[in-house]
Parts: C-alpha cells; sequence; structure tokens
C-alpha cells in the first residue's frame, strides 16, 4: 500500500538530489567564472547558485532581474564574479578576525569536553595540568 506521506517524501529525496548536484555531475548547470564555479540550484527570481572555489562550496550568490548579490552584504553586483569575489573576501576576513579574537580554552574547560573532542595539542596541554588541590572537595 502506498501512502501519501510515502509519495511526498519520495518527491523530497528527489528533489533534493536535484538542488545537492555537485559540480562534477553532468546534469548539474554549471557556469564558470575565473576562479570560481557557480551552481544553479532552484529559483527564478532571485536564481540561486552554489559557488565554489576550487573543489570547496563558499557560499551562496543570488541573481536578480537587474543585479546580483551574496548573503553576507547588502551591496548589489553588476557581475556574478563581483558577488562571488565580495563572498570570499568576506569570509577571508571573518576568518582572520575569529583566529584574532579566538582565546584558546582553559585547562579547566577542556576537562569538560568529550575525550574524543579534545586535539592532540589539548591533550598535551591537559597531560602536564596539575589542578590546584586546596579547592578540591571530597564527594
Amino acid at each position: 500500500m502506498i501512502s501519501p506521506f510515502s509519495l511526498q517524501e519520495n518527491q523530497f529525496e528527489e528533489s533534493l538530489d536535484k538542488i545537492l548536484l555537485p559540480p562534477t555531475d553532468p546534469n548539474a548547470e554549471v557556469t564558470q567564472i575565473p576562479g570560481y564555479k557557480l551552481v544553479y540550484v532552484n529559483g527564478a527570481c532571485p536564481r540561486n547558485y552554489r559557488v565554489y572555489k576550487a573543489d570547496s562550496m563558499i557560499g551562496v550568490i543570488f541573481q536578480h532581474l537587474t543585479h546580483w548579490s551574496n548573503g553576507v552584504d547588502s551591496l548589489r553586483y553588476a557581475e556574478s564574479v563581483d558577488a562571488a569575489v565580495g563572498l570570499d573576501e568576506f569570509l577571508k576576513v571573518a576568518r582572520i578576525s575569529k583566529a584574532t579574537t579566538e582565546q584558546p580554552l582553559t585547562e579547566e574547560e577542556l576537562l569538560d569536553k568529550e575525550f574524543d573532542a579534545l586535539t592532540s595539542e589539548e591533550w598535551e596541554r591537559l597531560k602536564r595540568y596539575v589542578p590546584k588541590t586546596r579547592d578540591l572537595v571530597a564527594a
């Protein structure tokens, strides 16, 4: 017996397959621009494109009737390459900003992390860590 839910689920899975085609798929609508690949996802106005740099997706840009835009700034770009470069530049600045403002976790905070989530550097820090024993209380 086929239920309405199973039909909806199948249609949903089929639409996901079409939306998530990689840029290497022969059925994907790919536009090459200098330094980037745009893969059409969906939409009429705006049309949505995933932006790839090398083999990594960096974000999404949108083609409107009169301009291009990306999701990270409020600028209107005349060309798709400008919107892609704007997205890429924003991500570079965001990475640099995060790297300079992010403080390493203290040893006490590392003890609260799951063991599988610790990096080798964090394990080394914990090996050398000696807690202050005067604050320990027997449970």
